[in-house]
């Protein structure tokens, strides 16, 4: 048997070797204390930077309801950007913004347009904190950028970050369970987040919480991502509870929709016209549980499951939606 390899042999494995080797690699979160801002110059761009990590942290002291100044009360609740983007929105796999300054420009299925860092973070002062956008010149909108942009600092423009974002979940094939959510969330959450759900708060109100809440009026209200169930489910299998980490999760993938869905199948606040969230209807997540629906499913089913017939029924309708459109 000849065992030798042809020439043009070695040279296509030559070049695949070098291909995977030199194929781009995701730029890795640092540590924590690679992003100190208190290690920046006394300047303006130091300055700003250290207010953009106070308002990603303390959000509700500087623009939440309860704010001293009144027109400075931006958000509608009294969480801060760290209850969701954890660590100071640099953990990996908790939504960091490491990495954000880098990835914007970016289109974005909800408005099907190219929206800009601070057309983002506005989506998140009306969803996630349930109030009204900052104005585009305020110190505060310049903060976040600041910080946004120290945070991406080694990051290339359109390069990829390693725990970007969140990891992909696959929920199972079924209607989430939300008596099984409760008996986990007795058994895993309220001890942090409280048996009604309130959250623990630091001191009086207006002055944040430790653990947040997770429903009612202080909460995050249903035009957030974060009241999607498939979304949430993600957020909570990586996250939750406290000390639960992308390669060391504390939940089963059931547990994770399960909790995640008697969750959000208790009352918070309604954003106003999310009928123009997707107006490429084909864009819109099945998960995302306002109308119009134009799959003819139940609402019930968008909410809680099950999701893959859902998801295959959209793959049907999407070049009959994008036809009707005229693209």
């Amino acid at each position: 048997m000849n065992t030798k390899l042809s020439p043009l042999l070695l040279a296509v494995l030559a070049s695949a070797a070098l291909a995977q080797a030199s194929a781009p690699k995701g730029v890795p979160i640092q540590p924590l204390e690679a992003y100190d801002v208190s290690k920046l110059p006394d300047d303006h761009y130091g300055r700003l930077a250290r207010y953009g990590k106070e308002l990603t942290d303390r959000t509700f002291a500087h623009i939440g309801p309860q704010a001293k100044n009144p027109a400075m009360r931006y958000a509608g609740n009294n969480l801060a950007c760290s209850s969701c983007h954890q660590a100071s929105a640099t953990k990996a796999f908790a939504m960091p913004w490491v990495g954000v300054h880098a990835s914007f420009p970016q289109y974005r299925a909800r408005e099907d347009e190219v929206s800009t860092v601070e057309e983002r973070i506005n989506g998140c002062m009306e969803r996630s904190m349930a109030g009204k956008p900052l104005p585009l010149d305020s110190t505060e909108m310049k903060a976040f950028m600041t910080y946004i942009h120290f945070l991406s600092k080694d990051v290339p423009t359109g390069a990829k970050v390693e725990g970007q974002g969140l990891p992909p979940f696959k929920a199972p094939n079924r209607r989430a369970d939300t008596v099984a959510g409760g008996q986990v969330y007795a058994a895993k959450c309220a001890v942090c987040h409280g048996t009604e759900g309130q959250g623990l708060r630091t001191g009086a109100p207006g002055e944040g919480y430790t653990f947040p809440p997770l429903w009612g009026a202080d909460s995050f209200n249903n035009g957030a991502g974060m009241g999607r169930l498939l979304f949430a489910s993600a957020f909570i299998k990586t996250n939750m509870p406290l000390g639960a980490q992308h390669a060391q999760p504390q939940l089963s993938d059931d547990e994770a929709y399960d909790v995640a869905a008697f969750m959000l199948s208790h009352p918070r606040p309604q954003k106003a016209n999310l009928e123009r969230d997707f107006p490429a209807r084909w864009n819109k997540p099945v998960d995302a549980a306002f109308p119009p629906y134009v799959d003819g499913a139940p609402a019930d089913q968008h909410k809680f499951g099950p999701f893959a017939p859902l998801q295959e029924n959209m793959k049907q309708l999407k070049d009959s939606l994008l036809k009707a459109s005229g693209r």
